[in-house]
């Protein structure tokens, strides 16, 4: 035989971003593994600045990267992050990126908009990334914007644990706030063997943010309902909901959703609320000044850690949601 034959052995080797490198930390010690050093900065201009510490060669490399506002930031310097990997020879690098940016933007509305969802995905790649994991994706479709392997991780178990353990289920109504979030309610429905409803609302196309709720589909009446969603932003929608599941007779409202984006009024919406409990994961960052009294957070990096881990180890993501990924 000619050449060199050398074992290969695989090294998985964890980088985080700056927006939230306390997730990165839950993760990596979950996992029993430092992050690797890395000098991050910007310069006076605001251009980013990244450099590895130590050899990334060969490596099995997972980026994370929490994109709460300014986003844009945050997608840059997780790009920057990826194209220094490939640069330094790492064998295979993975983008994790628990909210995925720009995600709303998955489709065209009105004519010259852009798809804004598919241009993060068209970035990833051409920055060198191989393959792509998230959490709750806000639409489907974007997992074949990524060309390249994705897994799409679901939180549900991890909400739908802590609702069981809080609960009585037997006189629960799981409620979308609309039509987009039916299957999302469907499979809590599925999850808790609650019955359903929905309720139907309309955006104004003229005003960003502004949301009219009409009708409540199904039987609320005396009903704890649980309002489940993929993220909650300003909140508008969620409260506008809560308030119409009161007004028909609802004994009390609960919100589990995935991603905590709180923007704007949120916190004060959610405080002034008629929610008994507003449950979120840490996919994001919630600085103390947007916490408050009814949110509660669970954690989402054992599910990430166990991701991170089946895919170094050529295992099966999709058996951690039961063939549901």
């Amino acid at each position: 035989m000619t050449g060199v034959l050398k074992p290969n052995n695989k090294h998985l080797m964890l980088f985080t971003g700056r927006a939230y490198p306390e997730l990165a930390h839950e993760i990596a010690d979950l996992m029993k593994v430092e992050l690797v050093p890395t000098r991050a900065l910007a310069y006076a201009n605001s251009e980013i600045y990244v450099r590895f510490e130590e050899s990334v060669r060969g490596s099995d490399a997972f980026v994370i990267q929490s994109h709460s506002a300014p986003v844009n930031e945050w997608v840059m310097e997780q790009l920057i992050m990826v194209d220094a990997l490939k640069r330094a020879s790492a064998k295979r690098i993975t983008v994790v990126a628990p909210f995925y940016p720009y995600a709303r933007q998955d489709k065209k509305h009105a004519g010259r908009e852009p798809i804004s969802a598919r241009l993060i995905a068209d970035l990833y790649k051409t920055a060198g990334a191989d393959r792509l994991m998230s959490v709750d994706l806000h639409a489907a479709q974007i997992q074949g914007f990524f060309d390249g392997p994705v897994d799409h991780l679901w939180a549900l178990p991890v909400l739908a644990k802590h609702v069981k353990a809080q609960y009585d289920t037997s006189e629960m109504t799981i409620v979308s706030p609309d039509a987009g979030r039916v299957r999302l309610a469907d499979m809590w429905s599925d999850q808790l063997g609650c019955p359903l409803a929905i309720i139907h609302k309309r955006r104004d196309p003229n005003v960003a943010n502004t949301v009219a709720v009409h009708e409540v589909v199904g039987d609320v009446q005396g009903r704890v309902c649980l309002l489940v969603d993929d993220m909650i932003d300003t909140a508008g929608t969620i409260c506008q909901a809560a308030e119409a599941l009161v007004a028909r007779g609802a004994k009390s409202v609960i919100a589990a959703a995935t991603h905590p984006v709180l923007s704007g009024p949120a916190t004060e919406r959610l405080n002034d609320s008629l929610f008994e409990e507003v449950i979120v994961t840490n996919t994001l960052a919630i600085p103390p000044e947007r916490q408050f009294g009814k949110l509660t957070v669970l954690s989402i990096a054992p599910l990430i850690a166990r991701a991170i881990q089946e895919v170094f180890e050529d295992g099966s993501v999709t058996s951690l949601f039961n063939g549901a990924s």
